[in-house]
């Protein structure tokens, strides 16, 4: 769809690439984002990427909506905010299955695979960070294959540990702290991706990449004791 820019009552707009889950639309917006939020329009408090879109939180008082809408249109005819590349690249060990990921039994059936197999699957290709919601500091990550395509649970799982691992609808997530869910909980990792009073709090950022690396437990129990935090997760820049 051409890009759509959406009027949310006096103190929002919104710059929409796409109304459902796309690869090429998310890497838009980021792109899009990343150059407003460079420099800021007047009245333009706070620039957020979405999934598919980009929302400009205004000051009601000194915001000019058309003046607004007239720089956006120029950037997007502006071709360099097409696309954007992962500035870092994240490998964080995780092990799946038993106790640690006790639905990936019956994902694996969903997706048509063995328990392994479907394990090998989800860790084959770096995950994308879409975006950060929800919850501070907690990435929407992917997009995994059509076969990964599943809905969410029926009901509701009261609590995934921090660091544990859920999928649904071809994106995977890593809970930053407990959360209750109704996505599918398949493996667990010692990443902490919110860190209340850091210079950082949240250590993801849209556009990184996430490679999951299989572990057993054993080895994660090693990774945890030695980095709490991060249960032995490392990054590279790959990208300025």
């Amino acid at each position: 769809m051409a890009p759509r820019i959406l009027r949310m009552g006096l103190a929002g707009i919104l710059v929409q690439f796409s109304d459902r889950l796309d690869d090429a639309a998310n890497r838009r917006a980021l792109a899009f984002g990343a150059r407003l939020a460079a420099a800021l329009p007047e009245g333009v408090e706070e620039v957020v990427p979405s999934l598919g879109g980009v929302y400009l939180r205004l000051d009601p008082l000194r915001a000019d909506h058309a003046a607004i809408e007239a720089r956006l249109r120029l950037l997007l005819d502006d071709k360099a905010s097409a696309a954007v590349a992962p500035a870092r690249r994240w490998t964080v060990p995780a092990v799946f299955g038993g106790a640690s990921g006790p639905d990936l039994d019956a994902v694996a059936s969903a997706v048509g695979l063995g328990a392994d197999e479907a394990m090998a699957d989800l860790v084959a290709r770096p995950l994308r960070v879409m975006a950060i919601g929800f919850a501070p500091g907690l990435p929407y990550m992917g997009i995994l294959p059509d076969r990964w395509n599943i809905p969410r649970k029926a009901g509701l799982t009261p609590k995934v540990p921090a660091g544990g691992v859920v999928v649904a609808v071809r994106q995977a997530i890593i809970f930053p702290t407990d959360t209750p869910t109704g996505w599918w909980h398949v493996g667990q990792t010692g990443f902490r991706g919110f860190r209340p009073g850091a210079e950082e709090p949240f250590l993801l950022r849209p556009g990184d990449e996430v490679q999951l690396r299989p572990v057993g437990q054993e080895e994660f129990r090693a990774l945890g004791a030695e980095d709490p935090d991060g249960g032995g997760a490392s990054v590279e820049v790959v990208s300025k």
